[in-house]
């Protein structure tokens, strides 16, 4: 059975309070406007997510209820992993092949530049960046998460505001 990873970088985030620490940064405007959009995007896909996950830093968690809320409805869907904010690609791999062997279908909230690093890595596609509110989704052909690796799955998908809405994302 097919497994898929969706890696969704959180939306754009607000630097606009000096002093204010990393991992508390909200969404400005536009990450309001482009998460949402981004959900109904992965929606139409036509993918069920099993699970939610996201690292807490407030930007991922804000972008992961937007994510839950328009795919289940449920924003309480979401478990939350201090080890995805920071993570090197090494302890998103980690937390990929520890991923639950009855979920198929999973959605992960986190940060760049280990995301675009980790896509790469699984796929060997040369996306460059993985800009905010951006989604990848992976394909994993029977697969166990356990043994997902290197060049192991399939970049299926690539989707991000600039390329559904254009010029209006400046």
């Amino acid at each position: 059975m097919t497994r898929h990873l969706v890696l969704c970088r959180h939306a754009k985030s607000d630097w606009s309070s000096a002093g204010q620490k990393d991992f508390d940064r909200p969404l400005n405007p536009r990450g309001h406007r482009d998460a949402p959009r981004m959900a109904m995007v992965l929606k139409n896909l036509g993918l069920h997510v099993d699970l939610f996950i996201s690292s807490p830093a407030e930007r991922a968690r804000t972008t992961a209820i937007y994510y839950a809320e328009t795919l289940q409805g449920d924003a309480g869907a979401i478990l939350f992993d201090e080890e995805i904010y920071e993570a090197s690609p090494r302890i998103l791999l980690r937390a990929i092949n520890a991923l639950p062997e009855n979920k198929y279908t999973v959605c992960m909230f986190g940060h760049n530049p280990t995301f675009t690093h980790m896509i790469e890595y699984l796929s060997g596609a040369e996306i460059g960046n993985l800009p905010t509110s951006g989604i990848a989704h992976l394909e994993f052909e029977d697969m166990a998460w356990a043994e997902i690796g290197k060049n192991s799955g399939v970049l299926a998908h690539f989707e991000y505001p600039k390329k559904h809405y254009g010029d209006e994302q400046e």
